[in-house]
C-alpha cells in the first residue's frame, strides 16, 4: 500500500502534465480513441464515486454555523460563470456549438479541484468544501435551467434529459460514495491515499477521447476556443474574488470563493455536450479542463507565499 501510494502522489501531482501529454496525443493520433466516446460518461460517474467517498454529511453542517458565507458561495458560483460564459460568446461570436459549449462550462459546478486549490492558498478549505458539496447536490436542477435560459435560444436544449444525466452521472455516484464511506468508513479511509489517481487517470482518458473526437474540428477553433476559455477562466477568478471582498468577505474566505467559481467541474460539461450537443461543443470543455488546472496552481502558489491578514475563522 505504501508503494502505491507513492506511485499515486507521483501521478497526481503532475496532473496537468499528464493532461497535456495525453491530450496532444489523442490529437494526433485521434484514430485509436475515436471508438471509446461511450466511455466518457463511465469515466465521469468514476470521478464522482471518488469524490463521493471524499464526502461525509460533515461538510454539509458548516451552513448551520455560517450560512452567509455558504449562501454567498453558492449564488456567486451559479451567477457568475454562466453570464461570464454567455458574455464572452457573443464578444468573441463564437459559432453556437463553441458558445453552447462555453456556457455550458460555466453552468457546471465546482469540484474538488477547487478544494485542493484553496487548501494549497492556505484559504478558507472548509467553506470551501461546504460549497462544493452544495453545489453537487443542486447542480441536477440549477445547471440545466441555467443552461437552458442562456443557450437556449442559440442550440436545442432537452432540459429533462440533462436533468437526468446529471442526477446519472454526478448525483447518484456521489450519493454511492457517501454511502459506503458511511458503511465502510476505516476500509475507506485506508485506500482514500490512492483514489485521487484513479480519479487523475479517469479524467485524463475521457478529455484524451474528447480530443480525439474534435480532433478534425479543432484544427479550425483551437486559437480562438482557447481565447473565450482563458477569458471565462480569467473573470471568473477575478469577479469572484471581487465580489467575494465587496460582499464583506475576509480574506480567506474570499480566497476559497474564488477558486469555487474559477475552477470548474469541466469534465461534467465535456459528457453533456457529447451527450446533448456534438462533439465541437465539448472543445471548451476539454481546454478548461487543462487550464484551470494551470491558471488556478499559480494562483494557489502566489496566495500560499502571502499568508492572509484576516482570521475570521479557525483553519
Amino acid at each position: 500500500m505504501a508503494l502505491l501510494e507513492k506511485i499515486a502522489l507521483a501521478i497526481t501531482k503532475l496532473f496537468p502534465v499528464w493532461l497535456i501529454l495525453f491530450s496532444g496525443l489523442a490529437f494526433l493520433f485521434p484514430d485509436s480513441l475515436q471508438s471509446q466516446g461511450y466511455l466518457v460518461t463511465y469515466l465521469l460517474g468514476t470521478i464522482m464515486l471518488g469524490m463521493g467517498l471524499s464526502m461525509s454529511v460533515e461538510d454539509f453542517k458548516l451552513v448551520l454555523s455560517r450560512p452567509r458565507d455558504v449562501v454567498i458561495g453558492i449564488v456567486l458560483r451559479y451567477l457568475i460563470m454562466p453570464l461570464v460564459g454567455f458574455g464572452v460568446a457573443k464578444l468573441l461570436g463564437l459559432p453556437p456549438a463553441l458558445a453552447a459549449g462555453l456556457i455550458l462550462v460555466g453552468c457546471c459546478p465546482s469540484g474538488t479541484a477547487s478544494n485542493v486549490m484553496s487548501f494549497l492558498a492556505k484559504a478558507d478549505t472548509a467553506l470551501s468544501v461546504t460549497v462544493s458539496s452544495f453545489n453537487i447536490i443542486l447542480a441536477p436542477l440549477l445547471l440545466p435551467a441555467t443552461f437552458l435560459l442562456l443557450a437556449g435560444s442559440e442550440i436545442q436544449v432537452d432540459a429533462t434529459a440533462m436533468f437526468l444525466d446529471v442526477v446519472k452521472i454526478v448525483l447518484l455516484p456521489v450519493l454511492i460514495g457517501m454511502v459506503l464511506r458511511g458503511l465502510f468508513n476505516s476500509f475507506v479511509n485506508r485506500i482514500m491515499k490512492i483514489v485521487p489517481v484513479i480519479s487523475v487517470i479517469a479524467i485524463i482518458w475521457a478529455i484524451a477521447i474528447v480530443v480525439a473526437l474534435s480532433a478534425a474540428k479543432l484544427v479550425t477553433v483551437a486559437v480562438i476556443a482557447l481565447i473565450a476559455v482563458a477569458l471565462h477562466n480569467g473573470l471568473g477568478l477575478a469577479l469572484g474574488y471581487g465580489a467575494s471582498k465587496a460582499l464583506g468577505m475576509g480574506e480567506r474566505q474570499a480566497r476559497a470563493i474564488t477558486f469555487e467559481i474559477g475552477i470548474e467541474m469541466s469534465g461534467l460539461a465535456v459528457v453533456l455536450a457529447l451527450a446533448h450537443l456534438e462533439p465541437l461543443a465539448a472543445v471548451p470543455g476539454a481546454i478548461f479542463s487543462v487550464w484551470h488546472n494551470f491558471t488556478g496552481s499559480i494562483l494557489a502558489g502566489y496566495w500560499a507565499n502571502k499568508p492572509a491578514q484576516d482570521n475570521n475563522t479557525p483553519v
